[in-house]
């Protein structure tokens, strides 16, 4: 999750307070827009300052003007270089940074007029061409979007700096022009105030259109998270509660159609309804399921801060023994709880196991990713239909013997198996097996005899744990734990040197990953089912 994905941003969902009306994301997106643009003014008036060195002319207005031209470009360039920094470094929420654009406009407007009136004004214009200013007006509300009355404010404002140019050109010598080129130019600059505010409407609109279209039953979608190759998850909130959550959804032209869809849309509906039948605190919370009124598939479930266990090893490389075996234990529980309803995860993996802060607990581990479900309670030709043909279902790398053999009969022990390769990784950094392909990998899994972790890894490994490992990764599925339970049990019987205490464990996180510096799961399969794997 991004620098911009924290909490505190949940609960505004639209710019409150701001007079802003577009989702959040849309808003952070404007705040991007105005730091390109003012950086791209930067650069203009950059130009405008150099080709006034080099092709200066003599006159009566030139050289005395010369002076307050560099000086207004100059002016220029410190303001967007100013409001670019501002934009880029955070110091302001979006929606205040939108503020600051606005009298940026002004600020600009007024740039724009000075440069038109540092000379006398044609007594041709505007019947010749139009300012650059209306042009500045009308287009400023598409790159940086407020309320229809703040851009009224912001536009006339604007449109009045160039009276106020003029009047100052006056005062520097500047020739009177005949009044009908006076209040045409006045004119056009007002009638652009009143086009900006019709602009500002029209992206109003779009932004309410887009509200509406990300409304969830009771949640509205606050920003994009992830995307997978048939999924997306949001961060969203709940309308009433401002209750931060995460919303998984499939589209229907994200589907295809056929066979293919109608698999999709029972397998999403399946892990949704998989999902809420657990009640382990270790398996994520599932709040809502539905359609909405374009047809997506959405639930609704807990947003978590932390990282999942793929990228913790990435990132801080393998973890002590005990560690691993205070999250091990932790994923014991939930899977215990699956296997006690009947449900097999089928694509238990570092990914899917997600440790985080929950409360005043540190090292919370949160079982993610249902969507692979097997339920012993659906009967064998309904479950077929729910498989693609020619498609295996887990991860190569964490994939058990009897499914890379394509076995019907399965239960409970595959997702033990998986748990082995993840404790694996764990201590070790490394995957079970390598491979050239998925399909050598998955082969070896079926045929190769796994290496001790202990001798693939620096850190001291309690011989009870390498045991335990191996016993998870016995080829035969009669000879791993006969559940969750009896490996939970032996997992927390193991004798180490230092236990992973609640103290310990908050030392590491405030250390590591402070609050506001968690990481989405890494490297997202293209695929629907996921949490919040997309």
């Amino acid at each position: 999750m991004s620098d911009d994905r924290r909490l505190p941003d949940v609960l505004p969902a639209f710019a409150s307070g701001a007079g802003h009306s577009l989702p959040a994301d849309l808003v952070r997106e404007a705040g991007r827009r105005l730091e390109v643009l003012s950086l791209r003014l930067a650069a203009a008036y950059g130009v405008v300052l150099v080709l006034v060195g080099l092709f200066r002319t003599s006159g009566p207005y030139a050289m005395p003007r010369l002076a307050a031209h560099n000086a207004v470009s100059t002016a220029m360039i410190v303001v967007s270089m100013a409001v670019a920094w501002l934009a880029r470094s955070g110091r302001l929420r979006p929606a205040r940074l939108l503020d600051v654009g606005l009298a940026y406009e002004v600020v600009v407007a007024f740039g724009i007029s000075m440069g038109d009136n540092l000379t006398p004004v044609s007594a041709q214009r505007p019947l010749e061409d139009i300012s650059w200013l209306c042009v500045w007006i009308v287009l400023f509300p598409v790159a940086v979007p407020a309320s229809p009355r703040r851009v009224l404010l912001a536009s006339l404002a604007a449109a009045s700096t160039w009276p106020l140019a003029f009047a100052i050109g006056l005062r520097l010598g500047n020739p009177s022009p005949p009044a009908f080129v006076v209040f045409l130019n006045f004119l056009e600059n007002y009638l652009a105030a009143g086009l900006a505010v019709a602009t500002a409407t029209v992206v109003r609109g779009l932004g309410q259109a887009v509200r509406r279209a990300r409304e969830m039953g009771s949640y509205e979608l606050v920003e994009r998270l992830d995307r997978g190759g048939m999924g997306e998850v949001w961060r969203a909130r709940h309308r009433l509660l401002a209750r931060p959550a995460a919303i998984k959804l499939i589209r229907p032209e994200a589907m295809g159609g056929g066979k293919v869809t109608e698999t999709l849309i029972r397998r999403f509906e399946r892990e949704a309804q998989a999902t809420a039948a657990l009640h382990s605190p270790h398996t994520i919370d599932l709040y809502d399921f539905g359609v909405s009124g374009d047809g997506t598939f959405y639930y609704v479930m807990e947003i978590l801060e932390g990282i999942d266990l793929e990228s913790l090893v990435r990132r801080f490389g393998p973890v002590p023994p005990e560690r691993a075996v205070h999250l091990l234990v932790q994923a014991c529980d939930s899977l215990a709880d699956a296997h006690h309803a009947g449900l097999v995860h089928r694509d238990v993996k570092p990914a899917n196991l997600y440790t985080c802060r929950r409360g005043l607990k540190y090292d919370f581990l949160k079982v993610l990713d249902f969507g692979l479900v097997k339920s012993s309670w659906l009967d064998e030709a309904a479950d077929a239909r729910l498989s693609l043909e020619g498609t295996a279902s887990g991860t190569p790398a964490y994939m058990a013997p009897e499914v890379v053999m394509g076995e019907r009969a399965i239960d409970g022990r595959v997702d033990l198996y998986g748990l082995g390769c993840v404790a694996y990784w764990l201590v070790t950094g490394q995957t079970v097996f390598d491979g050239e392909t998925p399909m050598k990998v998955a082969l070896q899994h079926a045929q190769a005899i796994p290496v001790p972790p202990s001798r693939r890894t620096e850190l001291p490994l309690p011989a009870g744990l390498d045991e335990a490992i191996l016993w998870c990764l016995e080829k035969d599925p009669a000879r791993r734990p006969a559940d969750a339970t009896a490996l939970a049990d032996r997992l927390a019987g193991l004798a180490v040197a230092e236990p992973w205490t609640p103290p310990r464990a908050q030392r590491w996180w405030e250390a590591h990953l402070p609050v506001g510096a968690s990481t989405p799961p890494a490297d997202p399969p293209p695929r629907a089912a996921g949490v919040p794997e997309a």
